[in-house]
């Protein structure tokens, strides 16, 4: 078992909540990510209160498929601007899925409602050590904490995919890029977690989070208090978000 983690440092996460409304917004600029990815720039009067306190929020992406049936899926809030009323998503262009198929026609002009988020899940950013972890679909959640994180902490990164999306940050960086979810969960057990002042973060596929989710608290006795693990989507299903 690797070293426990200070829990009082641990208890500093906190959650808030936030006015749950809907917002109809306006696609004002598609930019290509990468091979796989592409970033939607969303704009309208409905984001003047919009608020996303932490790179693990999500929200509500509503659109009409094109039989008229409407689509929600959960999304991270990439990029905010207040002044400009702009929300930036990040959408995964992977399989036959409705929403990549959306983002994969996207233009400006197109109107979609988004709703949320919800709620918070503040975690701070001075931890000393951060472990980011998922696959293609926690990229925007990891891209963005990686810019939150200040030059005086580390931060390590396994992620399974195989694109180019850049990972940057202030942060003392060191990425492990995989080639599937069995790799990862390969990756996070010959890991040693240190002690101290730690944090691991992981988002993806359900049954690969409940692999990670035994190891880092069952193998390694890391405390649930000092980790998030979620399932950010779900082999088969359609619309499955769950915190493990």
């Amino acid at each position: 078992m690797d070293s426990p983690v200070n829990e009082a440092a641990a208890s500093r996460v906190r959650r808030v909540r936030h006015e749950l409304k809907r917002r109809d917004v306006e696609v004002v600029n598609v930019a290509p990510l990468g091979a796989h990815f592409v970033a939607v720039t969303f704009r309208g009067e409905d984001l003047a209160d919009f608020v996303s306190a932490s790179f693990d929020d999500h929200v509500k992406f509503i659109f009409d498929d094109p039989s008229g049936e409407p689509v929600r899926r959960d999304y991270t809030p990439r990029r905010y601007d207040h002044a400009a009323r702009e929300l930036t998503i990040e959408f995964a262009l992977h399989g036959d899925g409705k929403a990549s198929g959306w983002a994969r026609q996207a233009a400006v002009g197109q109107r979609v409602t988004i709703g949320g988020p919800r709620g918070s899940m503040i975690i701070p950013a001075d931890y000393g050590w951060h472990l980011l972890a998922g696959d293609a679909t926690a990229l925007p959640a990891i891209r963005r904490r990686l810019e939150e994180l200040p030059a005086d902490v580390r931060a390590i990164v396994i992620v399974a995919h195989d694109d180019d999306v850049p990972l940057t940050s202030a942060a003392r960086l060191d990425v492990w890029q995989v080639s599937d979810g069995a790799a990862l969960v390969e990756a996070i057990r010959a890991m040693p977690l240190p002690g101290g002042d730690a944090f691991v973060w992981f988002g993806g596929e359900a049954a690969i989070a409940a692999r990670v989710r035994d190891v880092v608290h069952g193998e390694k006795g890391f405390p649930r208090t000092a980790s998030r693990i979620s399932a950010y989507w779900k082999q088969g299903a359609s619309d499955h978000h769950e915190d493990l």
